[in-house]
């Protein structure tokens, strides 16, 4: 399909039905991805190691402040970047070409104004859902005694839908927009309605995806950071495939060109 000009170009790109086992598909090219450049993968999962640990450093030292230090510096703003690495290695695969984290980081380099708007949007969901949690504590039981479960359950019901609110809204507008900012030559309010739209027309598909991305952060949690530096480069390289599955993004040019000049199709 030719790329339709600017003023024919829809307003979201149409998605493909998944089944509610693709995610698993995605997950295992992922980890094929991960196997046939496990050097550039596993760096990339060293650094968000080392970006795990400055974040929690900054929560010991500061509080409440070094963790939202830490979350807008390291992963809002650091981790596109870092993502947009990773769909480039995948890129780089699918065509068979020559894989190197340098490399890769240069192809990211040429996506990250994209990124980084994305990033500021994130960055203001992640504002507001830090104040919406500073307000929740009005529902924190106010006497002096040490607090019973009943006592603490509105605090809790609370607190965990809200929670669960705003990670939904995290997820939804940035499964599919990151890797499609990466290929294609779109603005990151289409690849963010893009991802949203995909995301609500394939809900099962999706439930088992966010269910493995949390059981992946939990996993990481338990050893200390240390599993992700196998676990984000997999769930990374998952990512574009699912991308590439889901989303047909045809009706926008091709981006800035990754390593060799022929087009992804």
């Amino acid at each position: 399909m030719e790329p339709s000009t600017e003023n024919e170009q829809p307003f979201v790109a149409p998605c493909k039905a998944l089944h509610y086992r693709a995610p698993l598909r995605w997950v295992a090219l992922g980890w094929g991805d991960l196997k046939r450049a496990p050097r550039q993968s596993i760096g990339y999962g060293l650094i968000m190691v080392l970006v795990s640990y400055l974040i929690t450093y900054l929560t010991w030292r500061l509080g409440n402040l070094g963790l939202y230090l830490g979350l807008v510096s390291g992963f809002v703003f650091m981790g596109p970047w870092l993502a947009l690495t990773l769909y480039a290695i995948s890129i780089r695969l699918e065509r068979n070409e020559h894989v190197s984290l340098r490399e890769s980081l240069q192809d990211a380099r040429r996506q990250i104004g994209a990124a980084m708007v994305f990033a500021v949007i994130l960055t203001i969901v992640f504002l507001v859902w830090a104040r919406a949690a500073t307000v929740i504590h009005v529902f924190f039981p106010e006497s002096g005694e040490r607090p019973s479960l009943m006592d603490l359950a509105p605090f809790l019901a609370v607190g965990s839908a809200v929670g669960a609110v705003f990670c939904a809204i995290v997820f939804a507008i940035s499964s599919f927009s990151l890797p499609m900012l990466m290929e294609r030559s779109v603005d990151t309010v289409t690849a963010i309605v893009t991802s949203v739209n995909a995301v609500l027309r394939n809900k099962p598909a999706m439930i088992v995806w966010a269910m493995i991305i949390g059981g992946c952060v939990v996993l990481g949690a338990l050893t200390g950071w240390l599993a992700f530096a196998v676990l984000l480069p997999v769930l990374g390289h998952a990512t574009w495939h699912g991308y590439r599955e889901t989303i047909d993004a045809s009706a926008w040019p091709v981006a800035r060109e990754i390593g060799s000049n022929e087009p992804m199709e």
